[in-house]
């Protein structure tokens, strides 16, 4: 397979892979780019240990995490809260509204890295508890641990969520 066909085959799914972790369009496509780059330059070195997707998944994965703990990405997360979102709603919001609902993509979304990844990886990447420990590099408890604890949250978040619509329905009649 050569490397047009690799990113015509990948490419969408490693952007939405990239997206759910920066939570930005640009910054995904970047992140996304530089993973292909990387592997058309050293794909001699995939051993094909794991299947190519799973490797270029952990690839995106590792990327992400360097982004976000940069000082870049630190600072702009920074400015957008003194200045606060930008209200237009973004192609990748329509995209994954449409694929699951609203509320859950969005309480999704304010869970810690941690607890965000695991999900994403286990219900979006359909991983299994053991690849998912290898992945992020923690025992395979941790991620059952984190992946219990995500759940709660989520549940959590989507019941204040369902609250604050159910309050700010009455609130306009």
């Amino acid at each position: 397979m050569n490397i047009e066909e690799i990113i015509e085959v990948h490419g969408d799914y490693l952007l939405r892979v990239a997206y759910l972790y920066v939570k930005n369009r640009a910054t995904a496509e970047d992140i996304v780019q530089d993973v292909f780059i990387a592997f058309y330059e050293k794909h001699e070195q995939f051993r094909a240990e794991a299947s190519l997707r799973t490797y270029l998944v952990k690839m995106t994965v590792n990327r992400s995490h360097d982004h976000l703990r940069s000082w870049k990405a630190k600072r702009l997360m920074l400015f957008e809260k003194v200045r606060g979102k930008e209200s237009n709603d973004t192609p990748e919001r329509a995209v994954l509204e449409k694929a699951e609902k609203r509320e859950l993509v969005e309480a999704l979304l304010t869970l810690s890295l941690i607890y965000r990844e695991v999900l994403i990886l286990y219900y979006f990447e359909e991983m299994t508890t053991v690849e998912i420990s290898k992945l992020v590099d923690c025992p395979e408890a941790t991620v059952r641990t984190r992946l219990q604890r995500a759940r709660k949250q989520l549940e959590h978040r989507i019941k204040d969520y369902e609250w604050e619509e159910l309050r700010h329905e009455s609130i306009q009649e």
